[in-house]
């Protein structure tokens, strides 16, 4: 049967990256206590076409990324991964992200009433040549509190919902926690966000965030000195978006760390 896709291509360009996005698979994420925690996984997995090629065999992708499937995934399986890829592909290049919503238990600041809250996360990987990059990303809903609106007003300030996301790099050797990381970036809000709220808890944060006004610049500088304060952190973007309740629009902030680093 004709390979059409392993036929050579003249027009003397190479594309950076193709591949597949949008695999929806069961992952297992390492947790700290030392358990799995069953997650179902979004993946797009991607390879770096040389200028002689016309396409690439997307299949392989698939047999690949579900061959993970059933076992848990950190930075070293993630690197595993795309060696394999490499290889497969004879690629120079090869690029894997995992998106996962991952819990943790938290309870009212009150009352102590248990939930679990839902967090945006993933793990970005890319390797070319022998050289492979790892990335966590995370996303923490906080609550800001406005100081302008706070100083102006004569009752009350307008507060919000807002997103701390970060990405990071672990130094070669070290591992930074999910479950040290979140609740470290939640200590960064005016206040934080809680999944269940009765009439003392919803009192007792409406008053914690009065008394703790941020703006979005507040944060992130508030979790540049947290973050650069971890041993195991070499570098990190955070950014900051509260979604403003008197307005139509968003503000945010974002820098890194060490500045000028990439």
């Amino acid at each position: 049967m004709r390979d059409v896709a392993s036929e050579r291509d003249d027009r003397g360009i190479t594309i950076r990256r193709v591949g597949v996005r949008d695999i929806h698979l069961p992952v297992m994420i390492r947790e700290k206590a030392g358990g799995y925690a069953r997650v179902t996984g979004v993946l797009e997995a991607s390879v770096e076409l040389p200028h002689h090629e016309r396409g690439t065999h997307m299949s392989r992708f698939v047999r690949i990324l579900s061959g993970w499937s059933r076992r848990a995934v950190a930075m070293p399986e993630m690197e595993e991964m795309l060696r394999e890829i490499s290889a497969q592909f004879s690629a120079h290049a090869a690029h894997v992200t995992l998106a996962f919503t991952y819990f943790l238990p938290k309870s009212s600041p009150a009352t102590g009433e248990p939930s679990q809250l839902d967090y945006d996360c993933r793990f970005v990987a890319s390797m070319v040549g022998d050289q492979c990059d790892f990335r966590l990303g995370v996303e923490v809903p906080i609550i800001t509190l406005c100081p302008c609106s706070r100083e102006i007003s004569e009752h009350g300030a307008h507060s919000q919902r807002a997103l701390l996301r970060l990405q990071m790099r672990a130094k070669p050797g070290r591992f930074v926690w999910l479950e040290d990381l979140i609740p470290l970036l939640e200590a960064q809000g005016s206040e934080q966000i809680y999944p269940m709220l009765k009439r003392a808890d919803e009192k007792l944060i409406t008053e914690r965030s009065y008394d703790n006004p941020k703006f979005v610049e507040d944060v992130v500088r508030d979790a540049v000195i947290a973050l650069s304060g971890l041993d195991d952190v070499a570098w990190f973007e955070v950014e900051c978006e509260s979604f403003e309740s008197i307005h139509n629009h968003s503000a945010y902030a974002r820098t890194q760390w060490p500045e000028g680093a990439a």
